[in-house]
């Protein structure tokens, strides 16, 4: 036997392994497709990451899976944080994992991040800004993939809690190139017409790359210009998309989004019944009441119309008897002034007479001073043509014209012989 031989003991080998993969590859980003996940009752993580060549036992503690923002799931393409390392017992190669982030998503978590703050800044997010939802929506517009199980969802929840409620689908693509674009066209679409009350725009749940079109800024800025409140429902409880930040009300899910469109019919009207009953009741306890009244309210208006008409004619009658007495003080006090108001006037008028004969004498002095018939006083006459017109040049006649001449005293007509 070889004494420098070295030999090992299984646990020695096991040892030496695990030491030789923890310090030759150390920590290392691992990523992989999840299969066979196991959840301890302990709160650990046990799982198989694999591709296309290959597989790897993964383990993960409860310490650290704690900080996982997702739902882990068989076939969920995921990136791995951990370390490679051999469980000694069994001698099972495994990594042991730290951190774990959906595939893809480091890229994609720090796009959202960047739009979220600066829609956020833009006011986009504000709770001012959101729309109360109408209380009893007509009809319905859901923007949503047409053949998926989110449709069915929500009109199974809609019409099961309203039936005869209107519903209208605009089929959009949820995922891939040009969903974005689709569901943003929907939501114009759905605000162009006029019989729309309410949106609901989401799709099921998925991966983060599977929900990336609810994180497109084209997509939010549609929900933002909307006129029409939107509930946004997307993916399952735990997936928060731009769209739900910026949309009237968040939906945990499809489902939820239902619920949250409107109430349940039957109990509305359940709830119609039981108030028309109270109030019912309620009118005909008033009537008793009233009815019970009546006879003295009867009694106590009758009181009352005594006593405001009695109040009014004793009114009247005082006013009645203050107009009397101050007719009268009027009266009497005119009849005091009447004697002085007639010598006054009679005063006033002789007056008047007085100046007006003085005013008519001075005329009749001047008229006569200047009248024509002064003149043949003095000896002149005035001679007129037989129509009257005053002769006052010989040629103005011609032998054979009839004339006359008036004196101071008496006419004489003539007859011209000769000029």
């Amino acid at each position: 036997m070889d004494e420098k031989r070295k030999i090992y003991s299984v646990a020695e080998l096991n040892r030496a392994a695990r030491l030789t993969l923890e310090n030759g590859i150390g920590e290392v980003w691992v990523e992989g497709e999840i299969s066979r996940l196991t959840r301890h009752a302990s709160g650990h993580w046990y799982f198989t990451l694999k591709d296309e060549a290959a597989a790897v036992s993964c383990a993960m503690f409860k310490q650290n899976n704690a900080s996982v923002t997702f739902a882990p799931k068989d076939g969920l393409k995921v990136r791995v944080l951990g370390q490679a390392s051999l469980y000694e017992p069994r001698g099972n190669y495994q990594l042991i994992a730290r951190q774990m982030e959906e595939a893809g998503k480091g890229n994609l978590q720090e796009q959202f991040e960047k739009l979220k703050a600066k829609l956020a800044a833009e006011g986009l997010f504000d709770t001012d800004r959101k729309k109360p939802l109408p209380m009893f929506p007509r009809k319905i517009g859901v923007v949503t993939s047409p053949t998926g199980a989110a449709v069915r969802d929500i009109i199974n929840v809609l019409t099961r809690r309203f039936p005869n409620l209107g519903i209208l689908l605009a089929p959009v693509t949820v995922q891939g190139d040009g969903a974005a674009a689709s569901i943003a066209r929907a939501v114009g679409y759905f605000n162009t017409r006029d019989d729309i009350d309410l949106l609901v725009v989401g799709r099921g749940g998925g991966s983060l790359e599977d929900l990336w079109a609810f994180n497109e800024e084209i997509v939010a800025r549609a929900i933002a210009a909307s006129e029409i409140p939107v509930i946004s429902a997307v993916g399952h409880e735990i997936d928060f998309t731009i769209s739900d930040f910026v949309a009237d009300l968040r939906a945990p899910t499809p489902s939820a989004a239902a619920e949250l469109a409107v109430p349940v019919k039957t109990e509305l009207e359940s709830q119609i019944t039981r108030l028309a009953a109270r109030l019912g009741g309620s009118l005909q306890n008033r009537a008793l009441v009233l009815r019970e009244k009546i006879p003295g309210f009867r009694q106590t208006m009758t009181q009352t119309l005594r006593a405001g008409l009695q109040q009014r004619q004793q009114r009247i009658d005082e006013a009645a008897l203050k107009l009397t007495h101050e007719l009268k003080n009027s009266v009497r006090v005119a009849q005091q002034r009447l004697p002085g108001l007639q010598q006054t006037m009679t005063h006033r008028l002789e007056s008047a007479v007085a100046e007006r004969k003085q005013t008519l004498r001075r005329l009749e002095v001047q008229l006569r001073a200047l009248s024509p018939l002064a003149v043949l006083d003095r000896g002149y006459s005035l001679t007129q043509t037989a129509d009257g017109v005053v002769v006052r040049d010989a040629d103005a006649v011609k032998p054979g014209d009839r004339i006359k001449t008036r004196f101071a005293k008496g006419t004489i007509i003539s007859e011209v012989k000769e000029q």
